[in-house]
């Protein structure tokens, strides 16, 4: 994930940023991604502009 300040809609919090997920699936615009931070897995909704393959 790379937040985009440029596009402000679907932008996670910032601690997401620079993280690796999976796209789980769309939802609306934006698609649901899993992260592992530390030694839990969230869910992130974002846009596709601040996606980016890894």
């Amino acid at each position: 994930m790379v937040l985009d300040g440029s596009q402000q809609k679907g932008m996670p919090h910032r601690r997401f940023h620079g993280l690796t997920g999976t796209i789980v699936k769309p939802q609306g615009k934006a698609f649901v991604v899993t992260v592992v931070q530390g030694n839990m897995e969230k869910t992130v909704v974002a846009r596709p502009e601040h996606l980016r393959p890894a």
